[in-house]
């Protein structure tokens, strides 16, 4: 996604929500480890375009999902590219990220962290196994957001002591009744 398209992928609260339009990677990009973050947020600010340039610029592949301005199909939205193979990872923002988490939580297999600085977003990744990060564009500056970021996005190995509580939530999940 070139830096250009970042400001189609906000969706504003006071206007009208723009679809957006997908950017695949071409698939030999994916051979050479370009990571797929399925991207959403229900504003759009500096912080958010921070984020997405970040990502963008790492070369990883980003994918808008969200078609609407409302957190909770934003973060369903994100969680379901993630829990269905479409992304690797998310990314889901709103004013506190504790609206997207909570929506992104509820889609099977997604294990959303809300994270506010570097340490809480590595240790989401690797002693609980986060796929989805949730963070506020309202109290988040643009750089320690992409702190936030790099932190999730570049630990990739979940620590092996951590195996059987990570395996607990899925039988946790597994015994939950869907309503």
């Amino acid at each position: 996604m070139t830096v250009d398209a970042v400001a189609d992928l906000g969706h504003r609260k006071s206007g009208t929500a723009k679809r957006p339009v997908l950017h695949a990677a071409p698939a030999h990009f994916r051979n050479l480890g370009v990571v797929r973050i399925a991207y959403g947020a229900d504003d759009e600010n500096e912080t958010t375009r921070a984020v997405v340039e970040y990502l963008a610029g790492r070369g990883d592949e980003v994918i808008p999902v969200a078609t609407s301005d409302k957190w909770p199909d934003i973060g369903e939205a994100v969680g379901r590219a993630v829990s269905g193979g479409t992304a690797d990872y998310g990314v889901v923002m709103c004013w506190t990220g504790t609206g997207t988490a909570i929506a992104a939580n509820k889609v099977p297999g997604v294990r959303a962290a809300l994270a506010w600085d570097p340490w809480i977003a590595k240790g989401a990744r690797l002693w609980n196994d986060a796929n989805v990060l949730a963070m506020s564009l309202k109290r988040l500056a643009p750089d320690v957001a992409v702190e936030v970021v790099r932190a999730f996005v570049e630990t990739t190995e979940v620590d092996a002591d951590e195996a059987g509580n990570i395996a607990r939530l899925g039988e946790i999940e597994r015994r939950t009744p869907s309503t």
